[in-house]
């Protein structure tokens, strides 16, 4: 997985990036090791996205 898109509330992100480096390179190494792919189980019975794999398993991947 990679991180397309980062909403930095209250400049928690350059927080981290100022004072807690370590942290901030765990986050990324963290989700970039989880495989989306492998985490789209559901299929979407919505009208527009019928068919489609929905991803449901990113939290538990991440914290195994």
């Amino acid at each position: 997985m990679k991180i397309v898109e980062k909403y930095s509330h209250l400049n928690g992100l350059e927080f981290l990036l100022v004072h807690k480096q370590d942290l901030w390179i765990e986050i990324r190494t963290v989700i970039s090791s989880v495989d989306a792919e492998a985490c789209k189980t559901k299929v979407s019975k919505e009208k527009v996205k019928k068919g489609q794999l929905l991803s449901i398993l990113v939290t538990k991947l991440m914290w195994e």
